[in-house]
């Protein structure tokens, strides 16, 4: 998983995306941003048009957004951006859809991002009609206070007759695990330690029993920083000051290959299903290449 505001440049994404394809890796995603939370303003291809041309230019791996926010990306423009990628694709989007969060860039695009009441009513609205026009083969019919659609229908569809997959990001108990539960296919968890995540994940599989849903019914996925070296000097190199007994402490995937090997361990006893990397150095092409050869084959 890549950070979209900070860098990432046409060659960047097309040195990513080809070396995700010929390495073995599952997946591709990014974030959504226009901007960081703070600092200067970087290259930020955007989400859609970047995930175009991985689309026309992979055959294999899965790709999506973690997350796109409804707060400046109309629900009917996503869902219609994200039925043809996805059959462009031939089915290989994973959709991942949040609230909105970055203060920073609603200010400055003019986005309104509201109180958190009411930004949890608008994504509740947005996720209706992105699921009814997704997975409706026929006219779509939704009066929210936020969003209204009439007899809406959007061509081409996916090729999976309920759309993409939809992922919700995040740990909240009181706000997004119950969207999770009402609306999405996929959680993925950011960080946090492993007793946390045991706690929220008991907590999920709850409210989805209490809505006639089996845990099995959602995939449990996390987000986990990933600073991986050949050996002790090359990680410490990379971490270029940051804390490794903090970002352990919250699941992050830190060390040699071995070391990480050992961390997945946990995650997947722990009920982890997946793990997606947040890779902040959008050049470090040659560190994909080590995880590819030294920790995919042991984790499969």
């Amino acid at each position: 998983m890549v950070e979209g505001q900070q860098g990432l440049s046409w060659p960047r994404w097309q040195r990513l995306v080809r070396a995700v394809e010929e390495l073995g890796f599952d997946g591709l995603y990014r974030s959504d941003h226009f901007v960081a939370p703070e600092g200067p303003y970087e290259d930020a291809l955007e989400l859609w048009v970047s995930f175009a041309w991985l689309s026309s230019n992979t055959e294999r791996i899965s790709f999506g957004p973690m997350v796109s926010p409804v707060s400046y990306r109309h629900p009917v423009m996503t869902a219609w951006q994200v039925s043809g990628i996805d059959a462009l694709a031939g089915g290989r989007l994973r959709l991942g859809l949040g609230a909105g969060w970055n203060e920073r860039e609603h200010y400055s695009f003019g986005f309104d991002l509201l109180d958190i009441p009411e930004r949890f009513a608008r994504f509740e609205e947005g996720l209706q009609v992105i699921t009814r026009l997704l997975q409706s083969d026929g006219p779509v019919t939704y009066e929210g206070d936020w969003y209204q659609v009439r007899d809406a229908q959007l061509m081409p569809r996916s090729p999976r007759e309920t759309g993409p997959p939809i992922t919700i990001g995040g740990n909240g108990p009181k706000r997004t695990l119950p969207l999770v539960a009402k609306y999405a296919d996929e959680w993925n968890a950011t960080s946090m330690n492993l007793a946390d995540y045991r706690e929220r994940t008991r907590q999920l599989d709850a409210m989805l029993e209490e809505r006639g849903r089996q845990p099995a019914d959602v995939k449990r996925t996390v987000m986990r920083r990933g600073v991986i070296g050949r050996n002790d000097a090359e990680v410490n190199a990379k971490l270029n000051g940051a804390d490794k007994a903090a970002l352990l402490e919250s699941g992050g995937m830190v060390g040699t290959a071995s070391e990480v090997v050992d961390l997945l361990g946990h995650q997947s006893e722990a009920g982890v299903q997946g793990v997606m990397l947040q890779w902040l150095d959008l050049d470090d092409i040659s560190g994909l290449e080590y995880v590819a050869a030294e920790v995919l084959p042991q984790v499969r």
